[in-house]
């Protein structure tokens, strides 16, 4: 046995010996964990953003907690055990990749998707959006939507026939911001922003990323102008907007040069 393997069969151990005999973890549901995975999978998120490796370590070893913890919960109520959800996944990960397991051809990473999505169709699934989860953020979401559509040609050739329908988009809403109809501009504004985040899968970027990136950036800056403002007896709130551009500017120039 390798050490991976000696490890997650010591947390397999530690798993059955809390379940038993701590309280707390006695306690727990799917339900009552189902809110704290989703946490460390954010946070796992987070530490990946900041490509902060040492909290990436150990996310995954908080994950790992959760997957084993529910598999326990699974064996309990006679369900799945754990061995089966191993079982299922290294069955599902050799049928979807006939190009290593089997005598099927591909050229490219573009092709091993359409593969994995008509497979997945062969499997039961009745359109190749399903899978996409109804909880996730909608950014994430839309990315993903746009992804599996690819996969059977529903695509725009060329990145600038995509700025053209974000520029269309654009009209759209400015044109439904003038009628007052406040549900069209909420549906125009999400055509914007769904136009938005395939034009950065055509840039090759992660929107949801891209957005955090800015909303840190905007945090820091905006912090920085709460402390500045503070060494010099002052507050935003008594401030002009036109004070206030004037740190931003300040900051932002100070961030740059550095």
């Amino acid at each position: 046995m390798n050490k991976a393997a000696e490890q997650f069969e010591r947390l397999v151990v530690i798993m059955d010996e809390l379940r038993e005999k701590c309280p707390w973890d006695r306690k727990q549901t799917i339900q009552t964990l189902r809110q704290q995975s989703i946490e460390e999978l954010y946070e796992l998120a987070d530490a990946i953003s900041a490509e902060d490796w040492k909290g990436i370590k150990e996310e995954l070893g908080d994950l790992f907690l959760h997957l084993v913890f529910y598999s326990k919960i699974g064996s309990e109520q006679q369900q799945f055990s754990l061995e089966e959800v191993l079982k299922g996944i290294n069955e599902k990960l050799i049928s979807r990749h006939p190009h290593i397991y089997g005598d099927v051809k591909v050229k490219d990473e573009n092709e091993v998707k359409r593969n994995w999505e008509q497979l997945k169709l062969k499997e039961g699934k009745t359109s190749v959006l399903s899978g996409v989860p109804k909880s996730l953020p909608a950014t994430v979401k839309a990315m993903r939507l746009q992804e599996k559509a690819k996969q059977v040609g529903f695509e725009w050739e060329h990145k600038d026939q995509v700025w053209d329908k974000v520029q269309e988009e654009i009209k759209e809403l400015q044109e439904a911001e003038k009628t007052g109809d406040k549900d069209k501009v909420e549906e125009e504004f999400g055509d914007l922003m769904f136009s938005l985040v395939n034009y950065a899968r055509f840039l090759h970027l992660d929107a949801e990323h891209s957005l955090e990136r800015t909303n840190k950036k905007f945090i820091y800056r905006f912090t920085q102008m709460e402390e500045i403002a503070a060494r010099k007896g002052l507050q935003l709130q008594n401030m002009t907007l036109a004070e206030m551009d004037d740190l931003w500017n300040a900051i932002k120039a100070e961030k740059s040069a550095s």
